[in-house]
């Protein structure tokens, strides 16, 4: 027979992930919120999943407590590709091709979680259109895809630097 636990079980938000994933976007300006749609349909165990909207900040305290080895970030980014291409984006380039749909500045909230996950990947899906009031496209949609598959088994390394 199992034993009874009185101990009250930590909230998922407060255990120790290896693995924290960070969905950056605006739902509302069609492929800009690419981040959070991809965080909402990432399903993992093994990760700490945050939707952050376009306020990173506010979810901060929950990377700490984590410290994870892992910490990716995933945002829509212009970098003159083609629609839904992906890169790796290092931290020396992300104010040259970042998108500042945000309260902070990318390189500097980054720079501030660094002190708390071993390594962070930053991840830039080129954008096919931006409107007010428009669904994610589906090319961008796909994209999301690909990238759901690659971080559920944590092949980073298929993860192309951008150049």
């Amino acid at each position: 027979m199992g034993k009874i636990s009185l101990e009250k079980e930590k909230p998922l938000s407060e255990k120790r992930k290896d693995y924290v994933l960070m969905g950056l976007g605006n739902i509302c300006r069609g492929d800009d919120g690419i981040g959070s749609f991809i965080a909402q349909n990432f399903r993992s165990d093994d990760w700490l999943v945050l939707d952050c909207g376009t306020t990173p900040e506010n979810f901060t305290s929950l990377v700490k407590k984590a410290q994870p080895k892992y910490l990716v970030i995933v945002d829509a980014a212009q970098m003159n590709l083609e629609p839904g291409e992906f890169r790796v984006i290092l931290p020396e380039k992300i104010d040259k091709f970042y998108l500042t749909t945000h309260n902070i500045p990318l390189s500097l909230f980054i720079s501030y979680l660094d002190k708390w996950a071993e390594k962070i990947i930053l991840i830039g899906i080129q954008p096919e259109r931006m409107e007010g009031f428009q669904r994610t496209s589906k090319r961008l949609q796909d994209s999301a895809r690909k990238i759901i598959e690659i971080l559920n088994v944590k092949k980073f390394q298929e993860l192309k630097e951008l150049s």
